[in-house]
């Protein structure tokens, strides 16, 4: 007996989600080139740290900071959108499991991204306005502009995953209080 079409165009388009683990890949390989990265700067810092200085060891350690917030980021990405949208991990008694994992959906995932690019777009205007002397105001305004863009987007997308998640939870109280009556 053949299964009928539409249960094996339902099962197709299912299946279409494994088409993203070799994006969650590609993700894994370009933290490895962060880690290298990392390394290599960590290198330059020690090797030279005798003859920087306080300035230009401040930006090379705000730099570090940036490439594991970047690393933090994939992190998120690569586990959270793995678990959210192609397959569970299995990981509830695994004793490293992060904390947020088991309470990660699709909106929670993007308030968390948001954050952390906050977190990111702040140390690189660190950065500018320890730099700002050899800068352009223009440059200087755009970073500040695109950091409260930022900033406004991730006040947006908590306030939209808050309102749906209150929305969800009225709707499931409401159904509740139907079949008690």
């Amino acid at each position: 007996m053949q299964p009928s079409p539409p249960r094996t165009l339902g099962s197709l388009i299912f299946l279409s989600r494994w088409l993203q683990a070799p994006l969650y890949f590609g993700l894994i390989v370009a933290q490895g080139v962060y880690v290298y990265r990392f390394v290599l700067e960590l290198w330059h810092l020690v090797l030279g740290a005798a003859a920087l200085t306080e300035p230009q060891i401040m930006l090379m350690v705000l730099g570090l900071i940036d490439v594991v917030m970047i690393a933090n980021l994939l992190i998120m990405v690569i586990v959270g959108g793995y678990e959210t949208f192609v397959s569970r991990l299995n990981l509830e008694d695994h004793p490293d499991q992060p904390e947020w994992l088991s309470h990660v959906n699709a909106g929670a995932l993007k308030v968390k991204l948001a954050t952390a690019l906050i977190g990111i777009s702040s140390i690189r205007l660190l950065q500018t306005f320890i730099e700002s002397d050899s800068l352009s105001d223009r440059k200087i305004f755009w970073q500040v502009m695109i950091h409260l863009t930022f900033v406004v987007s991730a006040f947006m997308l908590a306030w939209t995953d808050r309102v749906a998640t209150a929305s969800a939870a009225s709707a499931k109280a409401l159904q509740q209080a139907r079949v008690e009556h």
